[in-house]
């Protein structure tokens, strides 16, 4: 499964832009682009005094990855950071960009089993991360997001996702709906997550090739969403609780899925 997602599979996989760059933070997120990714770490910036297990671990990859590393005070740290999480590990690399619609279709055409993971206007980073950071687990082969009303793939995100956004691509498209249109002309097939719908996720086959959508926070998927969906599932509840948070849900899909295609 996890060879759908090969470099050689991912269009424009290596390809960054040479003229953006961008922060990533934390322990994770940064020892897996210095471990997946080197090239495209310009710069390892290390909080001075910090000289415990993780840090000597950051420091000698980023040595072994030929990347330029700095300590730096903590408070040149928050004036560059503001106020975030960051650890004290932060790495400034070449911005990857993301998939566009043309190169998802491209990628997903020769893998007619490819499982993915469409976000229908996410809105928190946190819950984009954590959704692509299950999404790498399960071995899916990139998580869609639409362009426009919903959080970026941004630092908060990356740092949520520990290191999931190097190896697990984001689909960047402009218009969700078409894309699950075409993408159901590629033979894939739409699974959408409603807490109204009759039927259970256990209940319908996830082992092909399938798309899984998750709506936003609080408002769920949008109508216009669930009409292209083949099948509207639901997740098992015994609570009193309406709905799940939106990365827990996406989690229990993918690893229904995942479960599924395991057995089979």
């Amino acid at each position: 499964m996890n060879s759908q997602r090969s470099d050689a599979a991912r269009p424009g996989a290596s390809r960054g832009d040479a003229s953006h760059t961008e922060l990533v933070y934390g322990v994770h997120a940064v020892r897996a682009l210095l471990t997946r990714h080197p090239q495209r770490v310009l710069r390892v910036l290390l909080q001075r005094g910090r000289q415990d297990a993780r840090a000597q671990e950051i420091e000698r990859a980023a040595r072994a990855g030929g990347c330029a590393l700095e300590r730096i005070d903590a408070e040149r740290l928050a004036q560059r950071l503001g106020d975030v999480v960051h650890q004290g590990v932060v790495a400034e690399v070449q911005a990857l960009a993301p998939w566009d619609e043309e190169q998802l279709l491209a990628a997903v055409v020769p893998a007619p089993g490819a499982l993915l993971l469409a976000l229908d206007g996410v809105q928190d980073p946190h819950n984009l991360g954590a959704c692509v950071r299950t999404a790498d687990a399960c071995a899916a082969m990139a998580v869609v997001i639409p362009r426009d009303r919903a959080a970026p793939l941004n630092a908060t995100a990356r740092k949520a996702a520990a290191g999931a956004a190097e190896s697990t691509p984001v689909a960047v498209v402009t218009n969700l709906a078409r894309t699950l249109r075409l993408l159901k002309e590629a033979g894939l097939w739409i699974v959408g997550a409603a807490a109204d719908a009759q039927q259970q996720a256990r209940d319908i086959d996830l082992t092909g090739g399938r798309v899984l959508v998750v709506g936003a926070e609080g408002s769920g998927l949008r109508q216009l969403t669930r009409r292209h969906c083949d099948w509207l599932v639901r997740l098992p509840s015994l609570g009193a609780v309406e709905s799940l948070n939106v990365s827990v849900a996406a989690g229990m899909l993918l690893y229904e899925a995942l479960r599924q295609r395991q057995a089979r």
